[in-house]
């Protein structure tokens, strides 16, 4: 079994550069519909960590509830830590409801690049640290 694996967008590839010892399987941009089509009925989440970062580029046309469910059904880990969108508190509300639902892990990003939607370096480096 894999220890750990990384999935999702932009965020996930950051943390990924933090956490060179997970598998990543991200993609800058990506919403969650797009990673259920390209890798939800193809890729196991298999591994003893699981950290998912999705539903910041997802958009009104998509139904990002019945997304990260797909997704999390999919997946097999002794523990989901989810990175917390910055923005778009609608789709913080979904997070935290699946999470509580399957008794995961929700980190918040703490610290922001002026976007005010990616972590800086330092909040990668604590997204690294608090998935230990």
């Amino acid at each position: 079994m894999i220890d750990c694996m990384i999935v999702g967008d932009s965020i996930a590839v950051g943390t990924h550069q933090s956490r060179p010892d997970c598998v990543a399987i991200a993609r800058g941009g990506w919403n969650s519909r797009q990673w259920n089509r390209d890798y939800g009925n193809k890729t196991p989440l298999k591994a003893k960590t699981v950290i998912i970062s999705l539903g910041t580029n997802d958009h009104a046309g998509i139904n990002t509830e019945a997304e990260l469910l797909m997704l999390r059904n999919a997946t097999q880990a002794d523990r989901v830590f989810w990175i917390l969108p910055a923005i778009k508190p609608h789709i913080q509300d979904i997070v935290k409801k699946i999470a509580g639902e399957y008794g995961d892990i929700v980190l918040p990003i703490v610290r922001l690049q002026p976007d005010k939607i990616h972590p800086s370096w330092a909040g990668y480096k604590q997204l690294a640290k608090d998935t230990q």
